[in-house]
């Protein structure tokens, strides 16, 4: 199981979460107050091992301020949360992961999308995409035909990340709000949520 640490700020948190066994981390490029600065991200994003993926979370901007973000902080893949459409997302030379809401149309829009990763997320609140650490009901994910290109987010926590992937199957999960306390990333919940996605198996049918 592959997992997402989204909203890191700064090079302790980064640390904390390839040491607890991360695969990638989320900066977050939109109003939110785990945005970061491209200076900001370029630092810790040149400090990261090899093997742990950087990723770029946006809402609405510029394709060409997007892929110059992307160039000058190294990132290794863009995450889409905004009204893209299937060809804009095609049009990316960085690899992309595109955010979708985890609702029956969310699921049947997803097949539209050539994607490296379909991230399912709670239904956005008014003027917020996601971040708002509520689940939604996985149920809708049932049957989906996109289980090795799913990444579940949406309100995991250390104590439900289990029972969502065995529910849902996904090949990865994210996580924000769900490791931090007082609005803080905490690196012993980093540690925890990462310890209970990687020792929960997985059957999938082949």
């Amino acid at each position: 199981m592959l997992v997402k640490i989204c909203g890191i700020t700064s090079p302790e948190t980064a640390e904390a979460a390839v040491e607890a066994g991360a695969d990638f981390l989320g900066f977050v490029f939109a109003k939110s107050k785990r945005e970061v600065s491209v200076e900001q991200a370029a630092n810790i994003i040149a400090a990261l091992p090899e093997h742990v993926k950087s990723v770029g979370v946006f809402v609405n901007k510029d394709k060409q301020e997007i892929e110059k973000i992307a160039r000058e902080t190294g990132l290794d893949f863009i995450q889409l949360h905004g009204e893209e459409s299937p060809e804009a997302v095609s049009s990316f030379t960085f690899p992309v992961i595109k955010s979708l809401p985890g609702t029956e149309e969310g699921v049947k829009q997803a097949a539209q999308y050539d994607a490296a990763y379909l991230l399912m997320d709670s239904p956005p609140l008014p003027h917020a995409h996601g971040g708002n650490g509520v689940t939604f009901n996985w149920s809708t994910l049932k049957g989906n035909t996109f289980s090795e290109r799913l990444i579940l987010a949406g309100g995991l926590t250390p104590e439900n990340v289990a029972e969502a992937i065995q529910q849902v199957k996904p090949i990865a999960v994210d996580v924000s709000s769900g490791v931090e306390t007082d609005g803080r990333k905490d690196p012993d919940k980093i540690k925890a949520f990462i310890q209970e996605a990687k020792r929960t198996t997985v059957e999938r049918n082949r």
